[in-house]
């Protein structure tokens, strides 16, 4: 009932930005809170980053806070994450989720509609 397409992903230089768009149809988001994932070869697939239903209350992971962004737009069918200051480890797939409340969460088990991945690749 929802589709959810990721994109912008590509191949950056250590240091450089990257702005990921999930953009959502079907039916609505604008009551659910969104969020981004990532999984790199031979990882488990890690939590990014999560914003609530209104967009006024974000969550970030340790490992990407200060650096990444996330944000919706006002139709909240579009969810954006601003990365800056890549880093070779940030070299992951990144997925866009719908989540099936309202608060942002960390867990995968709390997101019930899954895009299908953009690559994001940093080299030293």
């Amino acid at each position: 009932q929802v589709q959810l397409v990721e994109s912008g992903g590509g191949l950056v230089r250590a240091g450089d930005s990257l702005r990921l768009s999930c953009a959502a149809s079907g039916r609505t988001v604008s009551d659910h809170a969104m969020g981004w994932f990532r999984q790199a070869p031979g990882r488990e697939r890690e939590f990014v980053a999560a914003i609530n239903y209104s967009g006024g209350s974000r969550y970030y992971s340790d490992s990407v806070k200060d650096r990444f962004t996330i944000s919706r737009d006002g139709a909240k069918t579009t969810v954006v994450l601003q990365m800056n200051t890549l880093k070779p480890e940030d070299t992951a797939v990144y997925y866009c989720a719908r989540g099936r409340g309202m608060a942002p969460t960390t867990q995968g088990s709390d997101y019930d509609y899954w895009g299908q991945g953009t690559q994001v690749t940093v080299s030293s």
